[in-house]
């Protein structure tokens, strides 16, 4: 018989980037959990906040294994400080919720980021030896005219998922498995099928998938990480 472990959620008081005080909640975990998790939201433009429907359930897989999981609102989004900076500032964000997750919980962090927040997860969590492994869902290629570049793919080294929907309109196939190709070992790629960007149906099949989403990272990380629900 398995259990939903508990998990509170608080707010974080102390989180601060180069442009001042972010924004940030923490659902804990257990005591013993062997990692914390980061997640990072979709893009401010398009209204995206760590409040967004597929960082939430993100996280929910997360807390269904027991791991702590701290969720940031990006600068100049809802109560953070600062302003949009293009993509560039906000990977100092993302350096800073990673200091203090090593500072106040120091475990090996496991990042997951959606759209906008898996780019600049990636470009800032590569090779950064807290990270161990790297979620991208919804990887954006090219998304209301803004074009997203993945040189750096093989030179980072961290085991990485990427989950996209099949009818993704920012991502479309060809081009993110033209991406995923030049990315370092080990990796995967799942197709959701039946899902556009955000993980809702289409209409041949309306339903909304993100408990697939979250079904494929459950399995990666046991098989990859040997976690499992409690």
């Amino acid at each position: 018989m398995t259990h939903t472990p508990t998990t509170h959620l608080r707010s974080v008081e102390d989180l601060y980037s180069p442009v001042g005080k972010l924004e940030a909640f923490l659902n804990t975990g257990r005591d013993d959990a062997p990692y914390a998790a980061l997640i990072c939201h979709p893009h401010p433009l398009g209204g995206g906040t760590m409040h967004n429907k597929v960082v939430y359930h993100a996280m929910k897989v997360f807390t269904s294994i027991g791991l702590p999981v701290l969720r940031f609102n990006f600068r100049g989004v809802g109560l953070s400080e600062g302003a949009f900076d293009q993509g560039k500032g906000e990977q100092d964000d993302v350096r800073a919720a990673l200091n203090w997750l090593e500072a106040n919980l120091n475990k090996p962090i496991l990042l997951a980021g959606f759209s906008f927040g898996s780019y600049v997860g990636l470009r800032s969590c590569c090779g950064d030896l807290r990270v161990k492994a790297l979620i991208c869902l919804g990887l954006p290629v090219h998304a209301e005219g803004r074009d997203y570049t993945y040189s750096f793919l093989p030179q980072c080294p961290q085991p990485k998922l990427f989950i996209s929907g099949d009818h993704d309109l920012y991502g479309p196939r060809a081009q993110v498995e033209k991406v995923v190709e030049t990315a370092a070992e080990p990796k995967r790629l799942v197709w959701i099928e039946g899902a556009e960007h955000f993980f809702q149906g289409i209409p041949s099949s309306p339903n909304p998938k993100l408990s697939k989403m979250q079904d494929a990272i459950r399995i990666w990380l046991q098989e990859h990480f040997g976690l499992t629900q409690s």
